[in-house]
Parts: structure tokens; C-alpha cells; sequence
């Protein structure tokens, strides 16, 4: 295991406030490469993500070992005076706040930038929101999905013929989470040269309008608007899911024309290279559905890892479509380290994903998992200089 102290941040310190995903995710990065996070929660309740899940073996949320790993828990209420003096003490020593309560609620606390950064000038500070920090909807709640919809994402997800349908993970959330983290390590480069931090201001629905690719340039040259395909992206064919014998399916990408040539002679149809309605990227896409229904009576005849090994030998991409069993399965993942064991105190062994991207010097890791509610309060406060007396009063009058 790589030590604390040879992470890629871990000269930073970071505090966490704020709740659920985008912000939290945006700590888990920070804290995956060393950065030294510390999480302010409510010392009643917590994070609700401590609770969140389809399910709760032992009572306790799977999702928090995750989102909640490499960090160390402070649990402060916010709402009261002297809870928001230690915090601002905290943050005075720190090198990058992240927070991602509804735009001005730290205002109305008296945390707003300019105060902070009058006490902390080389403080970062990133605000992640449904709207962002301006303009006429920064106001309103806006939750992942809300950012979803807006940046367009929903609109084009599902089969044509049903309403918009969703990811199955909170995927808004994670895109503003990683731009907020972008913004921060850019933050980090320009304060080498000046010597002072900024502000972030990352917004869900520019998170999620940062990844719809030509969506708006399209519509804006041509009039036409993106709409739902299902499995298909229209015009790149071949590239689908495909069935095989029984009930699995199989993803083959051959869009590509010396790929696709190669698809036609293993699929024992070399004609098909040469016919003018797939002879071209063009023509495949314009004749797409007749093409996948030629490939799909022609997958089904097979069996999927027979297929697989078929395809893999003949350099055409090909692939099953996994879930959790089949990661835990795979030779790539266990070559990679992509799945990695740590202990809970509850649980005992959990598996969860590792740390990414792959860093060859600095590589990120799995410390702990998500710690109990408060249990670094007396650490971190005692670094603060509280003393045990000071600490044990606050905490009888529930403020810690």
C-alpha cells in the first residue's frame, strides 16, 4: 500500500461540506490521490448518503464505505454561531473548500468567498450547485436529474418510442463532481503563479451540457435535434447490442471500414463490404436498422463467449455487457487491480472500485472506507488547538 505521504495531494487539506453526491464524490477524488479531507457533518444525523441505498445489510448503507473513504468525519452544526466559527477556523487552514448547499446559504452564514479568503488568501473554493452561483434560476433546488434534463442528457436517453429514461446511476451528479475537481486542480496550477485561490463554480446542468458533444452546434447549423435511439447512436453503424444464443447479447462496434470488411468475411459475407448501401460510414448509417437485423440473424446463431473469441482473434471490437458478478470475474479487472478489498468495522472485507485515473509516481488508493459519524471530531479539533476540556463542553451542548 502506498503511503499517505507519497499521494499525488498530499500536501492539500480539504474541507468537505455539504451533502448526498456531487460534492462528496468531488472530496472521495481528492482523498483517493492523499489529500487530507476532512468532512464536516451534522453530528445528529450525518450525511444522508450514510443511509441511502436499496438496501441496508446490518442497517448501514453499502454506498458509504465509497463515497465516504479516505476521509476523516468532524460532525458540526452549521447552524449555530460557534459551529460555524470552527469551521471557518478549520477552513483558515486549509488549502480547498468544497461545498454544495443551495447558493447563499454560506453567504447567509457569513462564509461567503471574501470573507474566507480575507482570513486564507491561497484558499480554493469550489460551490457545486443544481444552476450555479448567478442568473435567474441559481436559486431554485436543483438535484441531479433537474441538471440531467436541462443539460439535455434525458432527452436523448431511452428507446424513441418511450419517455426519456435515465442512467442507472446518478450520472449529473458524477460528471459536475469530476468538473468541480477539474477546476480545482487548474485552481491549484494558476495559485503556483499568483499566489492567491478563486472560486469554482461548477453547475450541474453545465456539467452534463459539457459532455452532449455537438448536440447544440448541430441543431444550431442544421435545425435538427437530437432524440432518443435506444442501444444505437444514428449514422454509425455497425455498433449495437446484439443477441446470441439463449438469453445473452453481445456489443460489436465495426463502424469502421477496414473493421467493418473485416466483420463481413468472419460473418462468411464479404459482399456486404462491397454492397453500395454499407460500402461507406455514410451508407451504413443511412441503411442502419437493415444492417443490424443482417448482424443480428447472424449473432444469434452463436454462443456468446464463442462469439467473443471469434471476434477478439479477428480484431473486431466486441464485448459482453457486464455487471457486478462479471467484474469480479474478469481477468482485466484482477490483472488491473480495478476492484480492491479494504476492512470496515461492520462489514469486514468489502470489495469496492479502486482509485482512477492510474498515476505511474503518485497512484491514488483505497485508505478506509467511509468513517463512522464524528469519529476524527477530537483528532481534528484537538489539531485545531481545543482543547479535550473545550471539546467535551461543545459536545454536551450538541454543537460537536
Amino acid at each position: 500500500m502506498t503511503p499517505l505521504s507519497e499521494g499525488a495531494l498530499s500536501d492539500l487539506k480539504v474541507i468537505e461540506m455539504g451533502t448526498l453526491i456531487a460534492g462528496p464524490f468531488c472530496g472521495q477524488i481528492l482523498g483517493d490521490f492523499g489529500a487530507d479531507v476532512v468532512k464536516i457533518e451534522d453530528p445528529k444525523t450525518g450525511d444522508p448518503m450514510r443511509q441511502w441505498g436499496r438496501s441496508l445489510p446490518k442497517g448501514l448503507s453499502p454506498w458509504w464505505p465509497v463515497i465516504g473513504r479516505n476521509k476523516r468525519s468532524v460532525g458540526l452544526d452549521l447552524r449555530t454561531p460557534e459551529g460555524r466559527a470552527i469551521a471557518a477556523d478549520l477552513i483558515a487552514g486549509a488549502d480547498i473548500l468544497i461545498e454544495n448547499f443551495r447558493p447563499g446559504t454560506m453567504e447567509k452564514w457569513g462564509m461567503d468567498y471574501a470573507a474566507l479568503s480575507a482570513r486564507n488568501p491561497r484558499l480554493i473554493m469550489a460551490r457545486i450547485s443544481g444552476f450555479g452561483q448567478t442568473g435567474p434560476y441559481a436559486q431554485r433546488a436543483g438535484y441531479g436529474l433537474i441538471g440531467e434534463a436541462m443539460g439535455g442528457l434525458r432527452h436523448v436517453t431511452g428507446e424513441p418510442d418511450r419517455p426519456p429514461a435515465r442512467a442507472g446511476i446518478s450520472i449529473g451528479d458524477s460528471l459536475t463532481a469530476m468538473h468541480a475537481f477539474m477546476g480545482i486542480t487548474m485552481a491549484l496550477h494558476a495559485r503556483t503563479r499568483t499566489g492567491r485561490g478563486q472560486v469554482i463554480d461548477a453547475a450541474l446542468f453545465e456539467s452534463v451540457l459539457a459532455v452532449m458533444e455537438n448536440l447544440v452546434t448541430e441543431y444550431d447549423l442544421t435545425g435538427y435535434v437530437r432524440e432518443r435511439s435506444g442501444s444505437i447512436l444514428p449514422g454509425i453503424a455497425p455498433s449495437n447490442v446484439y443477441p446470441c444464443q439463449g438469453d445473452e447479447v453481445i456489443l460489436i462496434g465495426g463502424n469502421g471500414d477496414n473493421v467493418f470488411a473485416r466483420l463481413c468475411e468472419v460473418m462468411g459475407r464479404p459482399d456486404l463490404a462491397a454492397d453500395p448501401k454499407f460500402v461507406s460510414h455514410a451508407a451504413r448509417g443511412t441503411n442502419q436498422a437493415e444492417l443490424d437485423q443482417i448482424i443480428a440473424a447472424w449473432t444469434r446463431t452463436w454462443k456468446l463467449a464463442d462469439l467473443l473469441a471469434l471476434l477478439e482473434e479477428k480484431g473486431i471490437p466486441s464485448g459482453r455487457v457486464f455487471r457486478a458478478p462479471d467484474m469480479l470475474e474478469d481477468p482485466q479487472y484482477q490483472a488491473r487491480g480495478a476492484i480492491v478489498e479494504t476492512d470496515h468495522p461492520v462489514f469486514g472485507r468489502i470489495k469496492m472500485q479502486n482509485a482512477f485515473p492510474r498515476l505511474s509516481e503518485t497512484p491514488g488508493q483505497v485508505r478506509w472506507p467511509g468513517p463512522a459519524l464524528g469519529e476524527h471530531t477530537d483528532q481534528v479539533l484537538g489539531e485545531l488547538g481545543l482543547s479535550v476540556d473545550k471539546i467535551a463542553d461543545l459536545r454536551a451542548r450538541g454543537i460537536v
